[in-house]
């Protein structure tokens, strides 16, 4: 069986960031949604929940649309975990 890695705990290194550039947008976890629905990137809302809270893993593809959702560079989006490994 695959052990999955976890960095500090969670599956995913983006989720506070996420949850920060939505929370600025003012968009509730459904509005998020459908909007990434009409970019044609299908991630319902619990599973934003839980990219958010580090629960879920982020898909490349997933990664890229949320970065061009919230029009920030992927270098952007991993600033924080970039600046930690240096």
């Amino acid at each position: 069986m695959n052990k999955i890695i976890k960095y500090n705990n969670k599956l995913n290194i983006i989720g506070d960031k996420v949850r920060k550039y939505r929370e600025k947008e003012k968009l509730s976890l459904s509005q998020m949604s459908d909007k990434l629905m009409l970019m044609g990137i299908d991630i319902p809302k619990s599973s934003l929940q839980n990219i958010e809270k580090g629960k879920r893993v982020v898909k490349e593809y997933e990664f890229y649309a949320l970065c061009k959702f919230f029009n920030v560079s992927m270098e952007e989006m991993l600033k924080d975990f970039i600046k930690e490994l240096k």
